[in-house]
């Protein structure tokens, strides 16, 4: 009867939900143990998958699957296991003697009846269920990606379609950093989230682009051309400024300003960073303040010009009374006369400084624009600057000069607005975002604290000025500073030393280590920090489905570039 009434009058149907496991031991510090249910097979579940514990008070724990097992019940079985897998015993022992054992990591609560979610402090009672998250349960924790503010970055493991999204005005709040060693997709992810950051108008950018990948446009490890955000761009919120128009005219980058930097224009602080490079010792480091202070602005040309008489033979004099000071300036005798400065020291400093000659953005001249004012125009007025290094970017000294000068200009700037703000004088300066490129070069241990770099990552935004640091050997960047990045953007890491550093000021993430040591080479990446409300592995978007993306949102990219730009 009750089958005839099912066909005549079928019932709505249920979405039915299986239960993945069962909670049998564990804590809130060490994790949960639960044992796998009869009907599911291990094989199938990965680490840094997301799970739901139904709790039994209307609570629902969200953690992450951080080690698989297998247990057996008796010794003989793992001493004379079934020889055929398929066989009737193996299905007898299977789900009885022998059963799959999941590490639960609980990470966040929520209620029933409010829909809040905190940060977990118990754990659920023994037998409760375990699920695999659903995609309502996941946009419940995350949000709704198609909000204003948020930034689709990609879909869980195992759970794809099911999108999760960046809190941008979290994500600018703080420094963040985007690590992985070489190969795994860095330069991608990192040019899919400064899009995403332009997309939604979360923060203006100052992109140092070392390798020219930013701009334009670049090329995947298949030799395919790929987009650049100005590209992506084409309406004027993404300009291009180059150190080395040739290279920029050779790629067909298109170029709004060429960067010229002054000797005059440089001080002991921009060259300090260069010492380990350069190879300035400390007292030839501290001898070049002195030798600014007494020169004056041209301190650089000076010692660069500078040119003792030689003896008649040839070779050079340390006595004066020789004719030494043919065109030497008459500030470094007085300094050599006066026991200030050793010749040696001198003759060292000159010699490490012609390396500067290497560099044709370096000129003698007074620079018709001042390259710091033309930027911070350019950021003032929503534009995000993408500065390109050309063939420079295969010379390290050049790059962090560079960088080095522009950001100690620009965040001085910064300081200087965001306390006129204060102070009822003036508007409070667009939230700026400065990404660098081999970021332990910047903030290694040694000299971290006495950069401006360092600063910045530990200001936490004060002045509206925070970092996005890349780099693929985040072990080599201070620890102090890797506490204060807010937003970790992981993909795959080898190195022992490298796992640990990005953990570094971040609890209870002892089990997501495992996790992250397991990601696959390419278009993985976990997630933790300050904008996602708890750790998750995703599968990143590929990137050319986002340029299409944005490029069906308007003209199609190639014919705007052809318009715009001829």
């Amino acid at each position: 009867m009750a089958d005839e009434f099912d066909t005549l009058f079928p019932r709505p149907e249920i979405r039915k939900v299986t239960r993945l496991a069962s909670v049998v031991s564990g804590s809130l510090s060490k994790g949960l143990e639960a044992k796998l249910a009869p009907d599911r097979m291990i094989e199938g579940l990965a680490v840094g998958r997301y799970v739901v514990i139904r709790g039994q008070t209307g609570r629902r724990f969200f953690g992450m699957i951080t080690d698989v097992a297998l247990e057996s019940r008796h010794p003989e079985i793992e001493q004379t296991p079934p020889d055929d897998p398929k066989s009737f015993i193996a299905q007898v022992y299977r789900g009885t003697l022998t059963y799959g054992r999941l590490h639960i990591t609980p990470m966040l609560v929520m209620e029933e009846q409010t829909k809040n979610v905190r940060p977990a402090k118990t754990v659920p009672a023994h037998f409760t269920h375990v699920y695999e998250a659903t995609a309502e349960e996941v946009a419940d924790v995350f949000g709704d990606p198609d909000e204003a503010g948020r930034f689709y970055i990609g879909d869980p493991l195992e759970m794809e379609g099911t999108r999760i999204a960046l809190d941008l005005a979290r994500f600018v709040e703080r420094s963040s950093g985007i690590f992985g060693k070489s190969g795994t997709g860095k330069t991608f992810l990192t040019r899919m989230v400064l899009a995403g950051i332009i997309q939604e108008k979360a923060a203006v950018n100052l992109i140092f682009d070392m390798h020219n990948e930013y701009g334009w446009k670049s090329q995947d490890e298949a030799r395919q051309d790929v987009k650049g955000l100005r590209q992506l761009f084409y309406d004027g919120r993404v300009s291009v400024f180059t150190l080395d128009p040739e290279s920029s005219r050779r790629r067909g980058s298109k170029v709004d300003f060429t960067v010229r930097i002054s000797y005059d224009q440089l001080d002991p602080e921009d060259l300090e960073m260069l010492a380990p490079l350069f190879g300035f010792t400390d007292v030839q480091t501290n001898a070049l303040y002195m030798l600014r202070r007494r020169l004056g602005r041209a301190w650089i040309s000076i010692l660069l010009e500078d040119d003792p008489a030689p003896h008649a033979d040839g070779s050079q004099t340390d006595s004066e009374d020789e004719g030494q000071k043919g065109r030497r300036s008459s500030v470094l005798t007085d300094l050599l006369e006066e026991g200030r400065l050793h010749e040696g020291s001198l003759g060292a400093i000159q010699r490490k400084l012609e390396q500067l000659r290497r560099f044709s953005f370096l000129v003698k001249d007074s620079v018709h624009e001042n390259p710091i004012e033309r930027i911070i125009d350019y950021l003032d007025s929503g534009n995000n600057v993408i500065l390109e290094f050309g063939r420079y970017g295969n010379a390290l000294e050049a790059y962090i000069l560079v960088a080095n000068y522009i950001t100690r200009r620009i965040h001085r700037k910064y300081v200087e607005r965001k306390e006129e703000f204060l102070g009822g004088q003036g508007s409070e300066p667009r939230p700026l975002i400065i990404t660098i490129e081999e970021a332990h070069k910047f903030l290694d241990p040694a000299i971290a604290k006495h950069t401006i770099f360092g600063t910045i990552a530990r200001e936490m935004r004060k002045y509206n000025v925070t970092l996005l640091v890349v780099d693929q050997r985040p072990s080599g960047i201070d620890q102090e500073v890797m506490s204060q990045i807010g937003t970790r953007i992981t993909a795959r890491l080898d190195e022992e030393n490298d796992i640990r550093a990005v953990f570094s000021g971040v609890s209870g993430t002892a089990a997501l280590r495992e996790v992250l040591a397991r990601l696959e080479t390419k278009q993985q990446a976990l997630i933790l920090g300050h904008a996602v409300p708890m750790p998750i592995v995703i599968r990143t978007r590929d990137y050319r489905d986002f340029v299409r993306e944005i490029a069906g949102n308007a003209i199609d990219v190639e014919d705007a570039s052809t318009v715009l730009f001829g």
